[in-house]
């Protein structure tokens, strides 16, 4: 599976390199106004669904959305020419000025199951391992921000206890890190990482004191 990172993709026409699914910074789209887009006087929605179409892949794009004055930090995800989805961050930290998201985001990209981590929520592991125990075969993480030390740090962790690869877009750079724990950086206009998502498992045991080994009709 091949996934392009471009940070700062820009103009109508752009395109992008062939790959499966790109990962594209908040600046692309931008601020998307729902009344706008509903009404016909903007389409910067439809731009971006036209961008996969004419790559002939899967993408998911940053974005600052506006709902009736309700804002939030979202993702759009479209696919040849089609948009599936906008996936918000779950998490807001006092001060922000934003609103919370409801749901997880989990899509079936370029044929494997693919979840998205915005921002604030890659400091949440429960929402990572909520994704993995749903089948996630690849994390895409936005940040409009550049990351500085810890994003880059959850993200090795995180590739390494959950078994799934973890792209992630942050200001002008781009990560990968793989299940082993390494990671790989660049901050390049594109960047094509290759990932081989699988689905390996192990069974773990554990012993514990309680209710185990009873039978509960007994209470």
């Amino acid at each position: 599976m091949k996934i392009c990172v471009a940070p700062r993709l820009a103009g109508e026409h752009a395109q992008l390199p062939e790959c499966d699914v790109a990962l594209i910074g908040f600046g692309y789209i931008g601020d998307v106004d729902y009344d706008a887009e509903l009404s016909g006087r903007s389409d910067k929605l439809g731009a971006f669904a036209r961008l996969t179409r004419r790559s002939g892949c899967a993408a998911v794009c940053g974005c600052r959305t506006d709902s009736r004055g309700l804002k939030r930090k979202s993702a759009a995800v479209a696919e040849g020419g089609r948009l599936l989805g906008i996936t918000d961050m779950l998490h807001v930290v006092d001060g922000e000025g934003l609103k919370s998201g409801a749901y997880l985001g989990l899509y079936k990209l370029g044929g494997y199951k693919v979840g998205l981590c915005i921002e604030n929520d890659l400091h949440f592991p429960e929402n990572i391992k909520s994704l993995s125990l749903c089948g996630c075969n690849l994390l895409l993480c936005l940040m409009e921000s550049p990351a500085g030390g810890m994003p880059p740090l959850l993200a090795r962790a995180y590739a390494y206890l959950y078994g799934m690869p973890v792209v992630m877009c942050a200001g002008n750079c781009a990560y990968f890190a793989d299940i082993t724990g390494a990671i790989a950086t660049s901050t390049s206009p594109f960047t094509l990482f290759t990932a081989q998502p699988r689905n390996n498992y192990r069974v773990i045991c554990t012993r514990e004191r309680g209710v185990c080994g009873h039978d509960f009709n007994d209470y």
